[in-house]
């Protein structure tokens, strides 16, 4: 039985790309890397991997976030899960777009919502293209209309710490479904 206060979220590989740990100078690092610190310590939730999410933080993550995932592993919050085919929703999402480039760049991260789908509905991540392009999407999908998308890199518009810290709660302006895409 897992706590109310638990979520299951789906942590992109950009997020463990940016996060640099104590040394980090840029934004974008810091704010990765005080967001990991505190889903790690601040936080019950766990990490969601599924097999071509996995292949992406192996590839791209920092020293810091290899360290943080061995530590999430250790502690027992790590939720990896196998995706389902879902190609009437695969089909879907390519329907919904005009342009080739925008296909592709949705179908790369298609896991994420897969996972995202399979678990508590929340993915965090710094792009915001497919982001974008997902959030169009779900004005004709609405299976993914729900599904919650934090970027820890916006600070000011999003207070990605906070939120995380108050429980990663559904809140509808969130969604997919209300992201602003202009």
């Amino acid at each position: 039985m897992r706590s109310k206060d638990m979520k299951r979220i789906v942590v992109n590989a950009s997020v463990a790309r940016a996060a640099g740990g104590e040394d980090a100078t840029a934004s974008v690092s810091i704010n990765c890397t005080e967001f990991l610190e505190t889903f790690r310590d601040q936080t019950s939730h766990h990490i969601v991997m599924a097999l071509e999410l996995s292949e992406e933080w192996d590839e791209h993550q920092s020293n810091f976030a290899a360290a943080w995932l061995a530590n999430m592993i250790a502690t027992k919050r790590f939720h990896y899960i196998q995706l389902p085919q879902n190609r009437i929703l695969h089909e879907k999402i390519e329907a919904t777009a005009s342009q080739q480039k925008d296909i592709n760049a949705m179908l790369k991260d298609f896991h994420l919502l897969g996972a995202a789908l399979a678990t508590d509905k929340t993915i965090i991540s710094l792009d915001e293209t497919v982001r974008t392009l997902f959030a169009q999407t779900s004005q004709q999908v609405s299976e993914i209309q729900d599904i919650i998308w934090v970027n820890p890199e916006r600070t000011a518009e999003e207070q990605p710490i906070a939120w995380l810290q108050s429980g990663a709660p559904p809140e509808a302006h969130r969604q997919l479904s209300t992201y602003s895409t202009q």
